[in-house]
Order: C-alpha cells, then structure tokens, then sequence
C-alpha cells in the first residue's frame, strides 16, 4: 500500500537556536516520503525565516501563539499525512521507520501518534520529568505537545484540527482524538531543556501541573494565560 506524502508543520518565534538542528533530523535518508516542510512563524526578528527558507521550507505567517500557527500550518498543509512538531524538538533518525510503518497500516487513518518524551539534559532531574510525562501518558493518554503528533490529514480535518487557542492546544485536540485512537511510536522526539533551566525544573512543572488542571476543570485558556502568563 503506497504511505503518501507527508507534511511536516513547524511553529516558529525567534526559533534560531534550534530550528537548524530540527529540520536536519527531519532530512534522514529513510525519509523520502516527506512532500513538504511548512515552518508557520509568529513574527519572528531572529534569522528563523533565513534558516527555514535555507532548508528549502515552504513558509507561512500566523498569529503569535502555538494554536493559532499549528492550526494555520494544518489547513495550509496538501499533503495526505501530517506531523506537528516543535521547532526545538528533534526526532531520532529511527523516526522516518516508524512513522512510515504507522502511516502504512490502513487502519491507523482513524488513529494518531505521537513519539517518546525526552530531553537533552543529562541531570537527573531530566528523567524524573521524562518518567512523569511517561505517567502521564500510560494513565492519562495526555502526551506532552512535545512529542509531535503524526495524523492522516482527513481524519485531522474531521476533528476540526488545532483550535487556535492561546494555551493548552494540545491537550484540546488530544482529547478530541480519543485514548483508544492514539498510539505512542518508540523513536524519542529529543526536546530542548532550556525553558526547564531557565524557569527551574519544579517552577516549570508545577506551572505545567496547575495549567493542566485548571483546563481539565474547565477554566477557558485565555483565562488560564493571564493566571500564568
């Protein structure tokens, strides 16, 4: 069965540091199937757009903020399949193996994925948070954004793809997609730990916790936004 083409959607603001070293995990030699990258940036004054249109990515301009850009990514998308993926996320080179093994079975057109949490952080701290999002996963079906999210584009569309929210975006389409609809793919999507070092671990995390718990108790997003900035 032919895989189709898939398009990979990037949000970008001021992602300079990291955008290079993602769109080069991207590029691996299995990866053929890939139709198109569209970096979606949210008015950037770094050399992001120099370095997406370096890559040969198609780019697009959204509203600031990662729901509006993921969602104007998605409809700008032609592809059969597509891959939502962080600009400081960087997926292992086994991830082209797995997604074209995912994206082959005709099934898993009424499913999504997403790949393993991971940081590039060696402190000890990094697998503490690496196995609570893992938790989080196996109890919850609630990935982290970080882990991309890989879905056939018709099935997204009938969802009604990303919301443009001004938080929690993933967790909206997440719960739309359903538990028994998502699989996790063993390749590690390999996260920048820089926000972590910057805010401190415990600050992030709590700030993580109380963000998520105040939108599963149904307090809108923009609310949520000016409680924690």
């Amino acid at each position: 069965m032919s895989l189709g083409k898939l398009s990979i959607i990037v949000p970008t603001l001021d992602a300079a540091s990291d955008l290079a070293v993602t769109l080069a995990s991207l590029r691996v030699a299995d990866a053929g199937f890939v139709g198109e990258i569209i970096v979606v940036d949210g008015g950037s004054g770094d050399a992001t757009h120099t370095i997406a249109r370096g890559a040969g990515c198609k780019m697009l301009a959204a509203p600031r903020g990662r729901g509006p850009q993921l969602a104007a990514g998605g409809a700008a998308a032609t592809c059969d399949w597509l891959l939502f993926l962080h600009a400081d996320t960087r997926l292992a080179p086994e991830w082209a193996v797995a997604a074209a093994a995912f994206m082959a079975a005709p099934g898993n057109r009424e499913r999504a994925a997403v790949f393993r949490f991971a940081l590039d952080d060696t402190a000890p701290r990094a697998r503490l948070l690496e196995r609570i999002v893992d938790l989080r996963y196996r109890l919850l079906a609630l990935p982290y954004g970080d882990q991309g999210l890989l879905i056939a584009r018709d099935f997204y569309r009938r969802l009604g793809g990303f919301r443009p929210l001004p938080l929690m975006e993933d967790v909206d389409i997440i719960q739309r997609i359903g538990r028994r609809r998502l699989r996790r793919l063993a390749p590690a999507a390999l996260t920048s730990a820089r926000r972590y070092h910057r805010d401190g671990y415990i600050r992030r995390m709590a700030r993580n916790f109380g963000c998520l718990s105040l939108y599963l108790l149904g307090v809108p997003p923009r609310l949520i936004v000016r409680l924690y900035g």
